[in-house]
């Protein structure tokens, strides 16, 4: 798609209300990019974004979006893989976030070559399209835990729901940035390879940019679907009354972050990119933000009042048994950490989804979770 020089030439003004330059946001009518461009409209920023709206649920975005900001909210109908439509995009603007992304493992192994050209050459224009602007914006890419691969190494003690680190200093703390990279997937793959460039080109170029590897991250505007939004999608299938199915044992561990403290880290990390820049931060809910899949699906019966149906299938290629965020980096870094917990997100998430008649749409008969 090639993306409307009209609107970005009435984006690219300075914002009357604070001075500052228009943000872009790539990917820019997704789950996450949804919550952060309200925040920031909210702040009184411009907002630039980038969206092909090839993703189930963005264009429901886009609309509640316009609604609620208007002009000051400008959208490129533009694909990442253009390079010559990112390179107008990035013309003017303050800072990007680029969240454009292929973001299923499944998807990554039936289709390498398109996980590879909008994860990693996608980037890759981004950050050249960056560097050639007379004032070169900063960047904050959203990569993945995956770049950590399975994490066959660590020793797990199995409970009956869940899995636990042997060591105990590890399930108090946490996967840190110290983990070595271990890509695993042509999705790991493709998000590390990008990563890494995002890296270099602050280290090589001077171009300020900073990596968030985030774990699992859920809240409103999230349709969740059989390969990504795993929590968003189990409420949807208890509120259809639907089952899900579990791969593995359903004893898998994961850090959940709600996406209102996701957005503040996200502004967090572009206010202080001059001393973060060139620096990777491992981004979720921590340790004291854990749950299993069994263990979720028994919140959410909590929740709902209704019991949750599973069935199981095996393994998937390249799933983690367990997976924690230590975020102590970003927190001693700038002060940030999560406030919501997992009850009231899931409160939160169950309520939008209810008031937006979200379990209505479409989903595939037999509901599944890729982690």
């Amino acid at each position: 798609m090639t993306m409307t020089s009209a609107g970005f030439a009435s984006a690219s003004r300075s914002n009357p209300l604070n001075g500052s330059r228009p943000v872009l946001i790539t990917g820019g009518a997704g789950f996450i990019a949804t919550n952060l461009a309200h925040r920031l409209l909210c702040d009184g920023h411009h907002v630039v974004l980038l969206d092909n709206l090839a993703r189930d649920g963005v264009e429901q975005n886009f609309g509640w979006l316009r609604r609620r900001h208007g002009n000051r909210l400008r959208m490129l109908f533009a694909d990442v893989r253009d390079a010559e439509a990112v390179s107008r995009a990035v013309q003017g603007v303050g800072r990007i976030y680029h969240f454009a992304a292929q973001v299923a493992v499944t998807t990554s192994l039936t289709d390498p070559f398109l996980d590879f050209d909008v994860n990693a050459r996608g980037t890759l224009n981004v950050l050249e399209a960056a560097r050639h602007c007379p004032e070169p914006p900063a960047i904050l890419f959203t990569s993945t835990n995956k770049v950590y691969g399975r994490l066959e190494h660590v020793a797990l003690r199995k409970t009956e729901t869940r899995y636990e680190p042997a060591d105990d200093g590890l399930g108090r703390m946490g996967i840190d940035e110290q983990q070595p990279l271990h890509f695993h997937s042509p999705y790991g793959c493709s998000k590390g390879a990008a990563e890494q460039y995002v890296l270099d080109y602050a280290r090589t170029f001077g171009l300020p940019a900073v990596v968030f590897r985030m774990s699992c991250i859920y809240g409103p505007h999230q349709f969740g679907t059989e390969d990504q939004g795993w929590v968003a999608h189990f409420l949807l299938a208890a509120l259809r009354g639907q089952p899900v199915t579990l791969y593995g044992d359903g004893c898998q561990v994961r850090d959940l972050l709600f996406v209102d403290d996701l957005v503040e880290a996200l502004i967090l990390a572009h206010a202080h990119i001059g001393r973060l820049s060139a620096r990777a931060f491992n981004i979720g809910g921590g340790p004291s933000q854990t749950t299993s899949l069994i263990e979720l699906m028994d919140l959410i019966a909590e929740l709902t009042g209704e019991p949750s149906a599973a069935t199981y299938e095996d393994w998937r290629t390249a799933d983690q048994r367990y997976y924690v965020s230590n975020t102590g980096s970003f927190r001693e870094a700038v002060g940030w950490s999560p406030r919501v917990g997992i009850r009231e997100g899931l409160q939160r998430l169950h309520a939008w989804l209810v008031n937006a008649h979200a379990a209505d749409r479409a989903a595939s008969p037999s509901p599944q979770v890729a982690l």
